[in-house]
C-alpha cells in the first residue's frame, strides 16, 4: 500500500538546503544568535535554536564566520559576522540558489502548461 501522506521529512529536507544561505544572508553585520533567529523569523524563515546555534558554531569552525564576545549593557553575547571566506561563499551560494530557483520556476511552470 502506498502512503498517501507525504513525509514531513521531505519538507524538512527542502528547508535544510536553504538554512545555511538564509543564515549567511543575515550576517553581513555582526549579530548574536537570537538576533539572527528574530530576523529570519520576521522574514518568514523561522529556525529552531537547536538548529541555528550548532550551525553557527560549525560555520565558524569552517572559517565561514568570525565571532567575538561583547557585553554591551547586559550579558556577554557572541556576535557573528561573515569572514572574507564567508562573503565569498555567500556570493557563490547566492548565485547557485538563483540558478536553481530559475530552473525550478521553469520546471514548475511546465506543470501548468500540460493537461493532467
Amino acid at each position: 500500500m502506498v502512503n498517501e501522506r507525504p513525509s514531513p521529512n521531505l519538507e524538512l529536507e527542502l528547508r535544510r538546503g536553504v538554512v545555511v544561505l538564509a543564515t549567511l544572508s543575515q550576517l553581513h553585520q555582526p549579530r548574536y544568535g537570537y538576533e539572527v533567529r528574530q530576523a529570519l523569523a520576521e522574514k518568514g524563515m523561522p529556525i529552531e535554536e537547536g538548529t541555528l546555534y550548532p550551525l553557527l558554531r560549525r560555520l565558524e569552525a569552517q572559517g565561514v564566520l568570525a565571532s567575538e564576545w561583547r557585553s554591551e549593557a547586559g550579558p556577554a553575547r557572541r556576535y557573528y559576522t561573515l569572514s572574507p571566506q564567508g562573503k565569498t561563499l555567500f556570493d557563490r551560494l547566492t548565485t547557485t540558489w538563483q540558478g536553481l530557483n530559475d530552473v525550478m520556476a521553469r520546471l514548475l511552470d511546465e506543470r501548468g502548461n500540460h493537461a493532467d
